[in-house]
């Protein structure tokens, strides 16, 4: 298909011609994941099915397919009526429109604060160049409510006329520190913006503070210091990600504080390992070679006929500042803080990489102390490994796919062990059997059985009943394990999966499966007597 298109349209876009091999990978990545997504939800769905007691499909699960699992509704009313079932569609339509709701709030969680801050004065920043000056205050808030002045221990919001603390934008948290005065300090936690206004959050520790008073700003130099390195290292990372896994990268968000950087980019598959190792080597090639992180205000055009990179969606001004590091491996629009030297950073480490939305990745990671500070952990971590396993750190790998190997034919002697004693048990449960309307019925606690091994009694008590229903069940760990199986002739009139469910609710769990075996567990094995007590009445109820 995107040979036929790039064929037809090649000519006219260039683009699908150079990128034909990467939109073949990524519509087949597509694919893959949508069978995956109908395999899973077609065994949920057959589990529901199979603990149906009616002939409709309950909304929740309908509900559930869609927005946990991806399965389409309309596949799901085809499956409903290939099986003379009806769908919940009422049912769906109030938990999407419960979804909505929880969407909606949380998208207004954190907005609100701002909201409720009319600010009509423009803050200006002078933090590039400082990190301490004199400011005038121009409003003050406490709670919500614009006031005319603070007393000690009050907490509230500052707005400065001119401000070196940086605040929250671009993924970069805003400063904390202190404003001073006389017989005043205002501990500053936060920093974030209104409109053109600078809001300084936090907590007046001593005296008293008027609209009007001068003040002496002192951003945390610690954390400032910290956050800048994070902050440019993300952008040695997004050039390197272009590097190594193509143009097709572009950022999608990103946080950036003073512990550590999390950078969201466009990537349709995990990153392997060796291309984390080749992210990483770039990245600290960069740092070494310790070039001057360039600054810039141009206008917009000019900055776009540098190669200066722009986020998707982003608005700027026609002045934009431009960051220029490791004389041009990257060029971007930022109006973040920054190192003044790639070789400010020290050191680079991704910490993870995983997928949080279809063809979205992220990456979490470290620099400077924060990154030897792991460095040491994971050498500590290695030699304890080492002094566990009495082995040199070098030969720790062998060591292990050594005991690993032998671990495994450990297992594999256990598990015939196991199957050697649930044939003994099968036996011996053979003499348990009542019968219920006619119907061979099995109902045991199978105690100091392995879980694994119930399927294994089950196929041979049914195949001895050869007409049936048995139900097992066994504690380890102190979980319960449980287990139900109905012969074919009679699964019309008996259902493995309510069955199991009926026993399994009793001890502080659930379960489901097919109409002729059921799993379940449970939580609570002091109930597990009289739960399985309640099956006999349960079966004599349904097989009247």
């Amino acid at each position: 298909m995107v040979g036929c298109l790039v064929e037809q349209m090649g000519d006219a876009y260039p683009l699908l011609r150079a990128t034909q091999g990467q939109i073949e990978r990524v519509l087949l990545k597509e694919e893959q994941q949508f069978e995956l997504t109908l395999d899973h939800g077609m065994r949920i769905l057959t589990e529901a099915i199979g603990m149906l007691q009616g002939n409709e499909i309950p909304g929740e699960v309908v509900f559930k397919l869609y927005d946990t699992f991806g399965f389409p509704t309309d596949l799901t009313a085809d499956i409903a009526r290939e099986r003379d079932l009806q769908l919940d569609m009422p049912g769906f339509e109030r938990a999407m429109e419960a979804q909505r709701q929880r969407a909606r709030a949380a998208s207004k969680f954190g907005a609100v604060d701002i909201a409720h801050y009319q600010v009509d004065s423009t803050t200006e920043f002078v933090g590039y160049s400082t990190l301490h000056g004199k400011s005038k205050v121009v409003a003050l808030f406490l709670g919500d409510s614009a006031v005319d002045s603070l007393t000690a221990d009050d907490e509230g919001v500052v707005v400065l006329d001119s401000t070196p603390f940086y605040a929250e934008s671009g993924g970069q948290v805003g400063d904390s520190g202190r404003l001073l005065g006389s017989d005043l300090v205002f501990d500053v936690v936060d920093t974030i913006k209104a409109g053109n206004a600078f809001l300084h959050k936090g907590k007046l520790l001593e005296g008293s503070l008027t609209v009007g008073d001068v003040l002496s700003a002192e951003v945390d130099r610690l954390q400032r210091d910290a956050t800048r390195l994070n902050h440019s290292a993300t952008h040695l990372l997004h050039a390197a990600l272009k590097e190594v896994l193509g143009e097709h990268v572009n950022q999608r968000g990103s946080l950036v504080d003073a512990e550590r950087f999390r950078f969201d980019f466009s990537h349709f598959e995990p990153m392997t390992r060796v291309e984390i190792g080749k992210i990483e080597r770039i990245v600290n090639e960069q740092i070494q070679r310790n070039s001057e992180i360039e600054t810039e205000i141009m206008d917009l055009e000019a900055a776009r006929a540098k190669g200066a990179m722009a986020l998707f969606g982003e608005k700027y001004s026609e002045q934009v500042r431009v960051l220029t590091m490791g004389e041009g491996f990257s060029i971007e629009l930022c109006g973040g803080t920054h190192a003044s030297r790639t070789g400010d950073i020290g050191i680079f480490r991704i910490v993870t990489e995983q997928g949080i939305a279809s063809g979205v990745r992220r990456i979490e990671g470290v620099t400077g102390l924060r990154a030897l500070e792991r460095i040491e952990g994971l050498e500590a971590s290695l030699a304890e490994t080492a002094a566990l396993l009495r082995a040199d750190q070098g030969g720790i790998v062998a060591k292990v796919r050594s005991l690993l190997e032998q671990n495994k034919k450990l297992e594999k002697e256990v598990a015939q062990l196991s199957m050697k004693l649930a044939s003994g048990a099968g036996s011996d449960l053979a003499d348990a059997v009542i019968e219920i309307h006619g119907v061979k019925v099995i109902v045991k606690d199978s105690d100091g059985s392995d879980p694994k091994a119930l399927p294994d009694v089950l196929d041979q008590l049914k195949n001895k009943l050869q007409s049936g229903v048995v139900v097992l069940a066994c504690v380890t760990d102190g979980k319960v394990a449980m287990i139900a199986g109905v012969t074919k002739d009679l699964t019309a009139r008996v259902n493995a999966g309510a069955l199991v469910n009926h026993v399994a609710t009793q001890v502080g769990g659930k379960g489901g499966g097919r109409p002729d075996m059921a799993r379940a567990g449970g939580t609570e094995p002091q109930g597990l007597a009289a739960a399985l007590a309640s099956a006999t009445p349960y079966l004599e109820e349904v097989l009247g």
